[in-house]
């Protein structure tokens, strides 16, 4: 599936007015605060539920509104036949946020719908922005969250086992929190959370396993020395060798100084290393970026594989990535199928993106005071 028609209302400074996008690729330019970035991020409402950029929803409405909306028309992007182009929209996303009520309402083709999840499954969104850089040099968190996002699209049962798991952790941290320690108690909350996190460590290993093998092939066709030391690893959250409820019990008194839980899917981790140093430490800015770009791709694989169109939200990377990396992360994707979204301040050159093969069929907008004008 890919966005081809978006429409937005009281979103930061976004037009009104409904605009049409390529399957392919999608030129964004503009100076700053032009609208571009509100651009990709009008479109994450519609993948992730929530914006890349900030965790408020009121640092996302219009000045002086109480109510954001975002639409979406969806047509069959890669998965189209030959003939199909013409059919238009198959599937339509809409997502509402009340500012005042706190309230969110989500639609799916005219229907309502109460997880953010029936949204997502239909428009797989990868931001590449400054922030996910992050992902190698930032904590445990925002690994755990780029694998969580592969994990929620390759096994549809995950988001219900997560929220399920947090639950639980939440019932568990408020019983070791409690003044009088009952220990009756938390031995339930331990059987049910041991359950859960191994169901949860079992899809989290089966993904990674598939990501570790694209990231491989990846970089065998690729000309990046380092990686011939670089190690990937994933750590569920806790000793395997041992149970998980053994663990918990023989932490008891650890667990109720801190008050929450110390060991468990929640404490899981990519981790990255480079001849046995954590990559943080070893590698430059540049290589990092590098990995991370490569990390982001293998996602797209993983989805391809399965049949599943990723769109890819690429923001301001000319400040990030020198010219070759950009033209290697536009060719990787095209060779993908990916739908992607670029944004820059100034004017693209295809011909920097493509430089040795045919460019896709893109189409190119500039943006100004939060209006597209296709060029």
């Amino acid at each position: 599936m890919a966005l081809v028609k978006l429409q937005t209302e009281h979103f930061r400074n976004l037009s009104s007015s409904p605009v049409s996008f390529s399957p392919s690729f999608n030129l964004l330019y503009g100076e700053n605060g032009s609208g571009k970035t509100s651009v990709l991020e009008a479109i994450g409402y519609l993948g992730l539920g929530r914006s890349f950029r900030v965790s408020r929803h009121q640092a996302v409405v219009s000045h002086g509104q109480q109510r954001l909306t975002v639409f979406g028309g969806l047509d069959r992007g890669a998965d189209a036949e030959p003939g199909d182009e013409d059919k238009g929209v198959v599937h339509r996303l809409g997502i509402a946020r009340d500012i005042g009520h706190k309230e969110t309402t989500l639609r799916v083709d005219g229907e309502g719908v109460r997880n953010l999840s029936s949204l997502a499954m239909h428009l797989p969104v990868s931001v590449i922005d400054p922030g996910v850089f992050d992902i190698v040099a930032g904590g445990p968190g925002k690994r755990r969250q780029f694998l969580d996002w592969a994990v929620f699209h390759v096994e549809p049962s995950f988001a219900s086992v997560w929220q399920q798991c947090q639950r639980v952790t939440s019932q568990r941290n408020q019983t070791l929190r409690n003044g009088r320690l009952d220990e009756a108690l938390l031995r339930v909350w331990d059987t049910q959370y041991a359950t859960l996190s191994d169901r949860i460590s079992e899809a989290r290993r089966a993904t990674f396993e598939r990501f570790k093998d694209a990231f491989e092939a990846l970089v065998r066709e690729v000309d990046v020395g380092w990686t011939q030391g670089l190690k990937l690893e994933f750590y569920p959250g806790w000793d395997t060798s041992q149970s998980l409820v053994d663990i918990l019990s023989s932490h008891r008194d650890q667990e109720r100084k801190m008050g929450h839980t110390l060991y468990g899917p929640n404490r899981a981790d990519i981790r990255l290393k480079y001849q046995g140093r954590p990559v943080a430490e070893t590698f430059s800015r540049g290589q990092q970026k590098t990995l991370v770009i490569l990390m982001k791709i293998a996602q797209g694989m993983i989805l391809s594989e399965l049949g599943k169109q990723v769109t890819f939200l690429l923001d301001d990377i000319n400040a990030e990535l020198d010219v070759g990396h950009r033209s290697m992360l536009a060719r990787k994707l095209q060779a993908l199928r990916c739908q992607v979204f670029i944004t820059s301040i100034e004017a693209p050159e295809p011909e920097v993106l493509w430089p040795e093969s045919d460019a896709p069929k893109y189409r190119m907008f500039h943006v100004e005071h939060g209006k597209l004008t296709e060029e």
